[in-house]
């Protein structure tokens, strides 16, 4: 739901339908043992996730989360909810957490407009927000990423790959540049949901990129909900209008990339145009070793889910954290993301353990991985 469907202010429901949510949302703190006595509760922290469709939320973000806080505080008590790209849903989830006497609120906003609902409520009733990943006006701190210089890697990544002189692109890239037509490669942006403005930080990096470089851009797309299926329709669309120009394709996300990549595949191109992705999901890391996918963007989830949950036991102990920037006003961390391509999935995935090579190469990419020299014999690397 874009934010200009929903008032700023909040749209708060009734005390009987506040309760009845209240029962979905669930505690994942640990409980003290029969026969033992449980601590008072130091406080409670509620995490709000706004999706499930992006692997890492509930894979890596949600159980990160939870065991640094229960490993940092273990007498607090935790509260997860995640709203499954509605709106509405997570204004109540918020309201749940806070009935419940939630001290610190991390929130990743669905929609952050209407998010500002959410922290002004809060800080009514004395709570604390912690915008995490997507920026919310008026949260007390924010932890995520540099979103304009991750697109900016992620165009600077595909400039590379276009470049006939470094890597040759797609078939029709190399025909044109044998041929001496002179004609610009042409690419493809798909970017994530319009309403999500770190969406539009990293159409703005991969424009800084872009724009300065000798590529044509031929179409442009906001993707709703950063659907992979919404982007495989625009992009098969796209495919048919500019039959044979298409030599690259933007791609915002590893989700939109795997949408692009179905779209590509399913027109009967061969090799897959460079296609960009982030989140390091690992469905884009097994397609950037069978080749379908150019590059992924890594964010290390897990450490900006740890933050976030470090940031929050010393916010809700009344402590002043230091932080590395300011955005509008709101007091920051930044973590850095690292772009990764074929040559980088040993030393950055395996080598970091983000994962194995067993979970990489599954009968399927079995044969890619060997080609790369990621497994062979009796030795494999174990990540």
């Amino acid at each position: 739901m874009g934010g200009d469907d929903v008032p700023r202010g909040r749209r708060w429901v009734g005390r009987a339908v506040t309760l009845l949510v209240a029962a979905v949302v669930s505690t994942v703190s640990a409980c003290a043992a029969p026969g033992e006595t449980a601590e008072p509760p130091e406080g409670t922290v509620g995490l709000l996730l706004p999706e499930a469709q992006t692997a890492r939320y509930e894979a890596s973000d949600r159980p990160t989360f939870a065991r640094v806080v229960s490993s940092r505080c273990p007498s607090c008590d935790v509260l997860y909810a995640n709203a499954g790209q509605d709106v509405a849903s997570q204004q109540e989830q918020a309201e749940s957490m806070l009935v419940r006497g939630a001290d610190v609120l991390v929130l990743d906003a669905v929609d952050t407009v209407a998010a500002v609902g959410i922290v002004e409520e809060a800080h009514r009733l004395g709570a604390k927000v912690i915008a995490y990943d997507r920026f919310v006006e008026g949260a007390d701190y924010y932890v995520s990423y540099d979103y304009e210089f991750l697109g900016y890697l992620m165009g600077s990544a595909l400039v590379g790959a276009l470049d006939p002189e470094i890597e040759p692109g797609l078939t029709t890239l190399e025909a044109r540049t044998a041929a001496g037509t002179g004609a610009d490669p042409g690419v493809l942006l798909v970017q994530g949901a319009i309403t999500d403005p770190n969406s539009r930080a990293i159409a703005d990096g991969a424009h800084r990129a872009l724009d300065s470089a000798d590529v044509e851009i031929l179409a442009e797309y906001h993707t709703p909900d950063w659907s992979p299926d919404k982007a495989t329709e625009w992009v098969e669309a796209m495919l048919t209008r500019y039959r044979g120009q298409v030599d690259g394709i933007l791609a915002a996300s590893d989700g939109v990339a795997g949408g692009a990549v179905a779209a590509a595949k399913a027109a009967g191109l061969d090799p897959v145009p460079p296609t960009t992705g982030q989140d390091g999901e690992l469905a884009a890391v097994q397609r950037i070793v069978a080749g379908d996918q150019y590059m992924t963007i890594y964010k290390a989830t897990d450490q900006q889910a740890a933050t976030a949950a470090e940031l929050a036991v010393r916010v809700l102990r009344g402590e002043d954290p230091r932080t590395t920037a300011v955005t509008d006003g709101v007091p920051t961390l930044l973590l850095a993301p690292r772009a990764v391509g074929a040559d980088d999935i040993e030393h950055v995935i395996l080598d970091g353990r983000v994962y194995t090579t067993e979970q990489i190469c599954t009968p399927s990419y079995r044969d890619a991985c060997e080609a790369r020299g990621l497994i062979g014999g009796a030795e494999e690397k174990q990540g």
